[in-house]
């Protein structure tokens, strides 16, 4: 399974920006994909994720600001970020778990490339 992510960038306090990941390869059709973020200096933290039946699951410190989402037929994962803060500055990486819904990193079976997001105030 090959993941490509894309979205990220810079925004200010409070903006908005959105992230997508699209698995790829031999996907089973049953598994959950979710998102990470590792900030510098810090752990790879769970952020939010989403299984095969269209269930989420977030991250205490990104409910009601994120909104995780997942496009089927394009065996896409979409993050919906509003409210921005300082603190939401990391490294993004999207995931693919084969079995059940985790929000452990070592869960996860597979790993896409990081994108870059940076909120300034």
């Amino acid at each position: 399974v090959q993941l490509q992510a894309s979205g990220g960038g810079s925004v200010q306090a409070g903006g908005s920006l959105s992230l997508s990941c699209a698995a790829s390869g031999r996907t089973r059709s049953r598994f959950a994909m979710g998102w990470f973020r590792q900030a510098p200096g810090k752990d790879r933290d769970f952020v939010a994720a989403v299984n095969w039946n269209g269930n989420t699951i977030s991250a205490d410190s990104v409910k009601g600001r994120f909104t995780i989402s997942r496009d089927f037929t394009k065996n896409t994962v979409l993050l919906q970020m509003d409210s921005l803060k300082p603190e939401d500055t990391a490294v993004y990486y999207c995931a693919v778990a084969l079995a059940g819904m985790p929000t452990t990193r070592r869960l996860y079976n597979f790993w896409g490339q990081g994108t870059e997001v940076t909120v300034s105030s």
